[in-house]
């Protein structure tokens, strides 16, 4: 049976969710990520997954948008270098 404090977790990732994939713009786009990052290692947490939601937190949260803005820089910076 799920709790209510789940309920809302996933909710909160489905519309996080929605918010990363209408947001158009990738340099705007990397913050909702990060929060939904978060919220899945909450709701991982919460089924009583802590490694998945120590990993989802690692890479879903750090390590994949830091490699994506890392390189929206460069693409920036090569484009002004022109």
């Amino acid at each position: 049976m799920m709790s209510v404090l789940q309920a809302i977790a996933l909710v909160l990732a489905a519309v996080l969710a929605t918010m990363v994939v209408f947001t158009r713009d990738p340099k705007r786009q990397i913050m909702p990520y990060m929060l939904y990052g978060v919220v899945l290692s909450i709701v991982f947490a919460l089924l009583q997954a802590p490694d998945v939601a120590l990993s989802e937190m690692a890479v879903g949260s750090v390590a994949v948008p830091f490699a994506i803005l890392a390189t929206l820089v460069r693409i920036d910076h090569g484009r002004r270098a022109k």
